[in-house]
């Protein structure tokens, strides 16, 4: 196993209330030259985590940062107009994203980030800082 010291969530930067699947995220990756899905879960609107990326295999997610982290998305981060980054997150993504990134922590001792700490990007459309994820 890969030695894991960050996990940073992304959003997939789609409209508020559209859902995406990991297939459809995995499409627009390889499109971009991906060898495949650049994120290790991605979570649902109604809280379904997914997997994407094998856990053991190196994301494709946030440049400088990809050996030693997981990459979580959340489907969403832009206002319906589909222009405006929002937190969009329903409830059950907060659970979802609350539960897993928890247990990423705990088990993996890693610190959480959002994507914007590292790049000129809203992503993830919240602040990861103020949240609580685990230990």
């Amino acid at each position: 196993m890969r030695e894991i010291n960050e996990i940073i969530i992304h959003c997939t930067a789609t409209p508020e209330g559209r859902e995406v699947s990991a297939d459809e995220i995995r499409k627009w990756h390889k499109a971009r030259g991906f060898k495949d899905i650049g994120y290790h879960y991605v979570i649902h609107l109604d809280g379904r985590v997914e997997n994407g990326r094998n856990i053991e295999a190196v994301g494709a997610h946030c440049e400088g940062h990809n050996a030693n982290s997981i990459g979580v998305v959340y489907v969403g981060g832009l206002a319906k107009d589909g222009k405006t980054p929002k937190d969009t997150r329903t409830a059950k993504q907060k659970a979802a994203l609350k539960w897993l990134v928890g247990g990423l922590v705990v088990h993996f001792g890693a610190s959480v980030h959002g994507h914007n700490e590292y790049s000129d990007k809203a992503c993830p459309c919240f602040d990861v800082g103020s949240e609580t994820w685990g230990k």
